[in-house]
């Protein structure tokens, strides 16, 4: 099970920065309560708390399809596709240069044209399977890359290109569901999961399957978090832990900007991931935290001058990996040279290990707040525990910040403008309204 240490944020610890352990105790039972409204489903958008427990038979038959084919594209955004990339990225890296490991996979996450050509030249269109997720079954961004890759898909293949397809989407309502009706092969994302809480819905399970990893192992992770995290004691229960700590920092300490930071390559995505979970969570009303993300050892030489000298509105949350599943030892070369003797004979998991724990201390003892996840290693199990972890601190930091971690309101005007200059019928106010904003902008243009 992953772990939480966070002797770094108590005023024992690292002085009048800290939190005392006797506030932190008087949290305890608005803490505790918070925890027994998640068990009661007494919150909007709890389904995702049932998704350890699914049946995956139609993500793996559906992946079994797709594995006999030679390019694998997924067409998503925001949480449709930052899950997925994360599960790529952490559990096959290097996928595309490795010939063992089935169909060769991009994701297309944004609608920049040039990218999507990119993507295209790389692929033999008669080989390739594509899924297209979006919760709501009509995401702009998604439907535009759908409709094109449809249309050469079917120049190429005919009738045939209607079962290269898999959506993932609502179960019973939006356009892709009615497409599905018609014969193209689905998936369904359960009702009441949201897209940044879908990662361990067939959202993020498809691209496991597909690239040779076990979704059960992600699933069984996913229930080893809920257990410990469920658990009603408050000093053995890291998500309610983390939650207070984050909350209690920004509400009388003004850190509302949160670093996180994992000590290994594979989980650069996963921070990313951790950004879009806690923005669009948390961000309301006036209210929210700040996500950064970051990855050690790269940005002790990027950011780390900031973190100890800068503004002091951060919390750094380190992510520690025990075993990397490779190391190497540094050779006994070069050593008449003082800058490189010492590290003869030394690894180099040692090394990113011993950076990590420096940086921890190094930013204590500057008074700067700071915590550690520890996992085991980078597997199905541990990133599932990890997904879930992280998705159960958003409900519960919400829930003491007052917020609907749930829903996304301003996001929809953004929806509804770009509907109106896209011709969207229904919309056309919108449209007058950035024709208007166009002309107030033209007079500050330099």
């Amino acid at each position: 099970m992953l772990g939480l240490n966070y002797s770094f944020m108590m005023a024992e610890t690292i002085g009048q920065k800290g939190i005392t352990g006797r506030k932190l105790e008087s949290f305890r039972v608005r803490a505790l309560e918070a925890l027994e409204e998640i068990k009661r489903k007494r919150l909007p958008g709890l389904a995702f708390t049932e998704l350890p427990w699914q049946d995956v038979s139609p993500v793996r038959e559906a992946a079994k399809k797709l594995k006999e084919l030679d390019y694998f594209l997924l067409l998503g955004i925001g949480g449709s596709a930052l899950g997925p990339k994360c599960i790529l990225e952490a559990l096959s890296p290097f996928h595309n240069l490795r010939a063992d490991k089935g169909p060769k996979v991009f994701i297309y996450e944004n609608v920049d044209p040039s990218t999507l050509q990119s993507i295209i030249a790389c692929l033999d269109i008669k080989r390739t399977g594509v899924n297209v997720i979006s919760k709501s079954g009509g995401t702009s961004e998604t439907m535009a890359s759908f409709m094109i890759l449809h249309e050469m898909m079917e120049k190429a293949l005919g009738g045939e290109a209607r079962n290269r397809f898999v959506l993932t989407t609502d179960p019973e309502k939006g356009d892709l569901r009615k497409l599905a009706a018609e014969g193209m092969g689905s998936l369904a994302i359960p009702p009441g999961v949201g897209g940044r809480y879908s990662v361990l819905s067939p959202v993020g399970l498809l691209m496991a399957e597909v690239i040779g990893v076990d979704s059960r192992e992600l699933l069984a992770g996913a229930k080893e978090a809920h257990g410990k995290c469920m658990a009603g004691e408050f000093w053995e229960n890291p998500a309610i832990v983390a939650a207070t700590l984050f909350y209690v920092m920004q509400r009388d300490e003004g850190r509302k900007i949160d670093v996180l930071i994992p000590y290994a390559d594979r989980l650069k995505s996963f921070s990313e991931w951790f950004c879009q979970l806690w923005s669009e969570s948390l961000g309301k009303q006036g209210r929210g935290l700040t996500p950064y993300p970051s990855v050690g050892t790269t940005d002790q030489h990027s950011q780390v001058q900031l973190w100890m000298e800068g503004p002091e509105d951060k919390i750094i949350t380190f992510l520690r990996v025990e075993d990397y599943g490779a190391d190497f030892i540094i050779p006994d070369v070069f050593s008449r040279y003082e800058g490189m003797s010492f590290l003869r004979g030394q690894s180099l998991a040692g090394l990113i290990k011993a950076e990590e724990e420096a940086t921890e201390l190094a930013l204590a003892k500057a008074g700067r707040p700071n915590m550690s996840i520890t996992i085991p290693g980078i597997d199905a199990y541990h990133l599932g525990q990890l997904f879930y972890f992280f998705e159960l601190v958003t409900v519960l930091t919400g829930h003491f910040l007052d917020v609907n971690p749930f829903d996304q309101p301003s996001v929809e005007e953004g929806k509804k403008l770009t509907f109106g200059l896209m011709g969207k019928k229904g919309f056309e106010d919108k449209k007058r309204e950035v024709v208007q904003a166009r002309d107030k902008k033209s007079q500050f243009t330099a």
